[in-house]
């Protein structure tokens, strides 16, 4: 609901964000167990033991945050978000980092929803996920050769044709 062109944030706005936020975990989870075993160079071997444990990391994720639907009161969704696969090493790396990214900016967005509703626990750990999701996003731009912010990258990213920045 707007007001005097502020956004007031509800409850409800919350919990459909965390069931958001789920559904990408769930994705998450998903992506980094295949792409985990998938990755099929030497150059990859590192960062493939690396998706391992972002795997039991987003599992993590994914229990905190249904912990805290159920905490409200809202069943826990079920529905992963669409999982993009691909055969190719550094696409797959790109899938992922692409997710991490989208993942960061809408947990920036739950903690600051989780703070305006004076929900402290929750901003915290909320705060922690980020943390976590953001070391995912600086590993896989390292093995892309990228830089780790995604606000760089999308600086650094060429503009469309006749569109200006």
């Amino acid at each position: 609901m707007s007001t005097g062109g502020t956004e007031r944030v509800t409850l409800n706005d919350l919990i459909q964000g965390l069931q958001e936020d789920l559904s990408r975990e769930y994705k998450a989870v998903m992506s980094y167990v295949i792409f985990s075993q998938k990755l099929d160079k030497a150059q990859y071997m590192d960062i493939a033991t690396t998706l391992e444990r972002h795997a039991h990391q987003e599992l993590d994720h994914a229990l905190q945050i249904s912990r805290q639907l159920d905490y409200y009161g809202a069943y826990p969704n079920h529905q992963p978000a669409e999982v993009r696969v691909s055969e190719d090493n550094e696409t797959m790396l790109r899938l992922d980092l692409d997710a991490e990214d989208e993942t960061v900016r809408a947990y920036d967005q739950r903690v600051k929803q989780a703070q305006a509703l004076g929900e402290w626990a929750l901003a915290e750990v909320l705060q922690e996920i980020l943390k976590q999701e953001q070391d995912h996003q600086i590993e896989l731009a390292t093995a892309l050769g990228e830089p780790g912010s995604h606000k760089i990258r999308e600086q650094r990213k060429p503009a469309p044709a006749g569109a200006r920045r």
